[in-house]
């Protein structure tokens, strides 16, 4: 297949992702070394490849849901020296079952539902920093308590220390003197 502008391929191949039940996401490209415009775009369902695992910030992160599920269907696509853009390899099958919606409901669905969907988690991730912060600051308080009660116990010992001291200089001063009478 052939199409006129890298735009286009996106729109195509995002109107197939819909009608077929899979969401379509833009992957990777490759720019021209002579002007560093796109010459070549690969565009993926959704479910391509596996999320990398980076080192985890905080053990109290909610873990995110897996996406990613290893899927091969893509489109690759090439821009030709005439200026259109070619189709260079295709991949049909997905390894994982696709959800097809009505296409009269699909439009205004994705939009309201995403909508909706995006002030609910904005809801709830306000309020789950919220819990955070008050955690955090309890923490804190802990710390601070913490940290009070062990430098009181430093100087207590610290005083102790002294004490003992003081002590066996006492005991050794009374020793030279018992010995030189």
């Amino acid at each position: 297949m052939e199409f006129e502008s890298e735009e286009s391929v996106k729109v195509f191949y995002d109107a197939y992702a819909s009608r077929l039940g899979f969401i379509m996401r833009v992957d990777a490209f490759r720019r021209s070394m002579r002007d560093g415009a796109v010459v070549w775009r690969r565009l993926v369902c959704n479910k391509e490849g596996f999320r990398k695992f980076k080192p985890k910030r905080s053990e109290n992160r909610k873990p995110r849901a897996v996406t990613r599920e290893g899927c091969k269907a893509m489109v690759v696509v090439k821009k030709e020296k005439t200026g259109k853009w070619v189709v260079t390899k295709f991949v049909k099958d997905h390894n994982h079952p696709l959800i097809v919606t009505p296409a009269s409901a699909r439009r205004n669905v994705l939009l309201s539902h995403t909508r909706d969907e995006k002030d609910a988690k904005i809801r709830e991730l306000t309020a789950e920093l919220q819990q955070e912060r008050k955690r955090c600051a309890a923490y804190q308080e802990q710390l601070a308590m913490i940290l009070r009660d062990m430098e009181e116990h430093s100087n207590h010992l610290a005083r102790n220390i002294d004490n003992i001291i003081q002590s066996v200089r006492d005991i050794e001063s009374k020793n030279n003197a018992f010995s030189n009478s």
